[in-house]
């Protein structure tokens, strides 16, 4: 009974936020009717030192980058900074590349170290402009922004410094180079399975007489008679944040060490905070706040007169996105608690082969949770001696384990009710019922590549 109540309440948080209803609201009532179902006098705890802790923890840690990532977007916007770099794009490579350009530079950025989120933010201006020229229908924007930031360059690439590819090195000893020859093949897998699906869709639309599409939210705007900037000018930020955001990844850690504590007079006690932790959040700010100089340095002309709608424009839409995802984080922790979670951790155990066991492991718990790095980090905890245990008996080096457990995580974890995804949808101004079963198709080319490369494994032993 208990595993039917933790499931009841994902199905209810994805059914809601497939039709449109708002995670913010829908996630505390899933997870407490889970709770009230299982301890009614745990409600009131729960909701308190479980979901809000966890809600207010992530919004903590993340809010600034989500501010920073949209106002950045913002100018990029306003500047025709955008439209620029894709009226270059189109003229290099013509109009049937665009889906491949986007997906290039959402890897591009996501393999240089920018958030998953602040990559939505970025590249959707760009991803609009350049759908609405090559007459693809808007719906498909996520799903190929998903299949450049959320799949490949997350969690399969070896070296990607995405936190999905640093998890399991804590656990297994290992670095984000683990199994480079099978994070290779999983790439590919994934880049040419998804750039087919992708263009198979678009070539449907076509067929049907499907365009752009009209009556459309969250449209960028950028003026008619705007006089374009050079595209290198505009591509120059973007290029400044990746740059600058693993620089500063090496920087920060030499100036403060790995503690720093903060002792001001008006303070009873220092703050001590451990650098490491806050490392890759702080690169991303400050990488961040470049770009935004940039663009405001070199595009202030084109920006000056629509700054100040647009700048609440982006922190209306910063604060949707990271309520949305912080109250999907809450729900996911609070699941995490309850008993029938325990459940069917403990019932996946059972599964005999160490890498499948792995692998359906990580992929379901980020399903259940809504989170690559949470369920895997679930999963891990509990049964990584297990699966070290099981690779050293079967021969698996630790490596190949570290690359499995990477590539689960960015399974499943994209149904409707995952942060990010809600995230994307909100920016490009669609919602599930639109854009989501394309976001889901990506999901499952990204759920199978795991197999696939657990398959390779077996069948030639390369790592």
């Amino acid at each position: 009974m208990s595993v039917i109540i933790a499931l009841a309440a994902l199905a209810l948080l994805m059914l809601a936020a497939y039709r449109g209803y708002s995670v913010i609201l829908f996630a505390p009532i899933a997870a407490l009717g889970a709770v009230l179902l299982t301890d009614p006098s745990a409600v009131a705890p729960a909701f308190t030192g479980v979901f809000m802790e966890k809600m207010v923890g992530f919004i903590k840690l993340y809010f600034p980058v989500f501010l920073l990532g949209a106002v950045f977007g913002k100018l990029i916007e306003l500047s025709g900074f955008s439209r620029s770099i894709v009226a270059a794009a189109i003229r290099l490579l013509g109009t049937r590349q665009a889906m491949l350009v986007i997906v290039l530079v959402c890897a591009l950025l996501t393999y240089g170290g920018v958030s998953l989120f602040v990559v939505v933010f970025a590249v959707y201006p760009f991803a609009a402009e350049m759908f609405r020229q090559s007459n693809i229908p808007k719906r498909l924007i996520p799903a190929t922004i998903a299949l450049g930031a959320f799949s490949f360059t997350m969690d399969a690439l070896p070296g990607t410094p995405q936190i999905q590819n640093i998890i399991p090195s804590t656990f297994f000893n290992t670095t984000a180079w683990a199994a480079p020859w099978l994070g290779v093949i999983g790439t590919i897998f994934v880049f040419c399975a998804g750039m087919l699906f992708l263009q198979r869709q678009r070539n449907k639309a076509q067929r049907a007489g499907e365009g752009y599409g009209s009556d459309l939210r969250n449209e960028p705007e950028t003026a008619a008679d705007l006089k374009l900037p050079n595209p290198w000018l505009a591509l120059s930020p973007l290029l400044a944040v990746g740059i600058m955001n693993l620089l500063f990844t090496h920087w920060i850690p030499q100036v403060y060490g790995k503690t720093h504590s903060l002792a001001l007079p008006g303070m009873a006690a220092p703050v001590t905070t451990e650098i490491a932790k806050l490392t890759a959040i702080w690169a991303v700010q400050a990488a961040l706040l470049i770009g935004i100089l940039m663009v405001l340095v070199f595009g202030f002309q084109a920006i000056r007169s629509k700054l100040a709608e647009g700048s609440k424009s982006a922190v209306s839409g910063a604060l949707l996105a990271a309520m949305n995802t912080a109250s999907e984080y809450g729900f996911g922790a609070v699941i995490a608690s309850l008993p029938g979670f325990l459940v069917l951790a403990d019932w996946l155990k059972s599964i005999p082969n160490p890498l499948v066991n792995e692998a359906i492991t990580v992929t379901l718990l980020a399903g259940i949770t809504g989170s690559a790095s949470g369920g895997m980090s679930i999963a891990l905890a509990a049964m990584s001696e297990q699966f070290i245990s099981a690779a050293h008996a079967a021969n698996i080096p630790l490596e190949v384990l570290h690359r499995v457990a990477a590539m689960a995580s960015g399974g499943m974890d994209t149904l409707p009710h995952n942060g990010a995804v809600i995230t994307l949808l909100a920016v490009t101004g669609l919602t599930h019922r639109e854009a989501y079963k394309d976001i889901f198709c990506i999901t499952l080319i990204k759920t199978l590549a795991v197999f696939v490369v657990i398959g390779t494994f077996y069948a030639t032993g390369i790592v």
